[in-house]
């Protein structure tokens, strides 16, 4: 296969992804000079179709790219007009008032949106431009230049067997060579993490850290519903076994978004993540806003946590990592979007730049400085940088007081008594032996509130050709049974939130299998396996989840 002639299309940039991230380079760059020619490559279906909807926008990076969006019919139309933060019990909450907040949790000026929609009216702006995309293209492989630089993608191979082999239908795809490659993956992606560990872009940082986001879109009773409505907790029923929080958001059309995200360096092998998503679903301040409601999609992802200290190089030669493949969310305000926006706009201006000057195969050193030294990214992320380690050591009530302290002081005084704290182990090596921790015993959902995996998934509308080979692999197909099983009960099992792994058979007959054709494309697997034994890439183009355009 490495011997293969594929045919070639050449570009000025190639940018992977059509996320907020790569749409709004590929916008900048044709406005800076139309005569560049840029290509947007997105795995999805469609442009939207991976993005599940649900989240609270800061419009600071759309105001840059696009001034008059408003004008323009940008699916960006319900703000914020309320904001309230609980601590919650088994039973009840407490409310955190909001003026003992710090100033930056404030979201005033912010909006509900669907991302996959925003994503949608992006890309007809990226295309009225000029910019030509094409959805249902995973990029499989990276191609090299002569010195080593990243020198474009294959993309577009389809019809391989389930052995990897070609098939009678096979096509081997393209190569979409560019001046510069832009990566606007999002987290985990299989080329970012090839290009991180390839050209060493993580040393001297620390480890990336992760949290496991999973999504329900509801319809609810009209009488219950607050157009403008944001709501976070913290809390039960995690307590003291892992990290973590929710979000409700209430959009238009009687539509709630209804989030739970589990921070992925818990101890407890037998925690499960999907499962105390569903069981906080029955506390009363929850259930009562669902009673009477449907579900009407389900999504994960996975979420970049590590911020400031765990931010990687961003740039190698002839190749740009945007978004959330640098980890740019901003842990304690549950947003990254605005930050991957401005991402891309730096990555373009600095491209442009350098085509300007004949450049070509370079690194783009402007834009790895934008990020670390001089841009709104940096202002954003280094007053929230101790937060996260502050809770892993400490806590929830511990992080939260010395969290909110830094916040404080970050935010009145610029200095923070902390300095800048460290992160420790990786998520996988934080996962304990199961010997070691207690199983956990979840309630059996009941169909109301609370849904099985499996049922969940179809909401998701995931498909993936089953002929083909499986996007997720092993490196020893030995380990799941006579490592992770014995030593951490196989959390594949559980943190995975599509129900892809599962162990058949007990004793000498237990097998590992990998049902594929589940996935959602979180990227928990890789991630939190604590032998670090599953390797998530592409599927074939297309395939995955379809989340609903809402």
């Amino acid at each position: 296969m490495s011997e293969m002639i594929r045919e070639s299309m050449d570009y000025d940039v190639v940018i992977v992804g059509a996320g907020p991230a790569g749409l709004s380079a590929a916008i900048r760059l044709k406005q800076i000079d139309p005569d560049l020619s840029v290509v947007v490559l997105e795995k999805g279906s469609e442009v939207g179709a991976h993005i599940l909807s649900g989240a609270v926008l800061d419009p600071v990076g759309l105001n840059q790219l696009i001034p008059d969006w408003k004008k323009r019919g940008a699916p960006v139309t319900v703000p914020v007009k309320s904001d309230s933060f609980y601590m919650l019990g088994e039973g009840g909450g407490i409310r955190i008032p909001n003026a003992v907040m710090p100033g930056l949790m404030n979201n005033h000026g912010n909006y509900i949106v669907s991302m996959g929609n925003v994503c949608r009216w992006m890309a007809e702006q990226a295309e009225a431009l000029g910019v030509e995309i094409f959805p249902g293209m995973s990029c499989s492989a990276l191609v090299y230049g002569e010195n080593g630089e990243v020198a474009g993608v294959v993309a577009g191979e389809f019809g391989k067997n389930p052995d990897g082999t070609p098939g009678d239908a096979y096509e081997p795809g393209m190569e979409l060579r560019g001046k510069y490659v832009m990566l606007g993956e999002g987290v985990r992606g299989s080329l970012t993490k090839e290009v991180l560990a390839k050209y060493d872009l993580q040393k001297g940082k620390c480890p990336q850290k992760f949290g496991l986001g999973m999504k329900e879109i509801w319809e609810i009773d009209p009488e219950k519903h607050r157009e403008g409505t944001v709501v976070h907790t913290m809390g039960w029923p995690l307590g003291s076994n892992a990290g973590g929080g929710s979000f409700i958001y209430h959009l238009d059309n009687n539509q709630v978004y209804v989030g739970f995200v589990v921070h992925l360096n818990y101890e407890n092998p037998h925690l499960y993540p999907y499962m105390e998503f569903q069981r906080f679903k029955h506390h009363p301040m929850v259930a009562e806003l669902l009673k009477g409601g449907k579900r009407i999609a389900y999504g994960a992802r996975a979420i970049s946590e590590g911020g400031w200290q765990s931010m990687p190089k961003a740039v190698a030669p002839g190749v740009a990592i945007l978004g959330c493949g640098v980890g740019l969310v901003n842990v304690p305000r549950i947003k990254g979007n605005h930050n991957a926006m401005l991402s891309g706009m730096a990555a373009a201006e600095a491209a442009a730049s350098a085509i300007a000057a004949g450049r070509a195969g370079d690194e783009l050193g402007d834009y790895d400085d934008y990020l670390h030294k001089s841009g709104p990214i940096a202002k954003d992320l280094k007053p929230v940088r101790n937060v996260k380690p502050l809770w892993s050591k400490y806590g929830l009530m511990g992080g939260l007081a010395f969290g909110g302290l830094d916040m404080w002081t970050n935010s009145l005084l610029g200095f923070s008594f902390f300095g800048t704290l460290r992160h420790g182990k990786s998520d996988a090596a934080a996962t304990g032996k199961a010997v070691d921790h207690k199983p956990i015993d979840y309630p059996k959902p009941d169909g109301v509130l609370s849904f099985d995996r499996l049922t969940n998934v179809s909401f998701s509308m995931t498909n993936h050709e089953e002929s083909q080979p499986a996007h997720l692999t092993l490196k020893d197909a030995s380990v799941p049974i006579k490592v992770n099983l014995p030593e951490y009960a196989e959390p594949a099992q559980r943190y995975c939130p599509a129900g892809v792994y599962e162990v058949v058979g007990s004793g000498a007959e237990a097998r590992f299998v990998i049902n594929f054709q589940n996935c959602v494309h979180c990227k928990t697997c890789d991630i939190k396996d604590p032998s670090q034994n599953i390797h998530w890439t592409v599927p074939q183009g297309g395939d995955g989840p379809n989340y609903p355009n809402m």
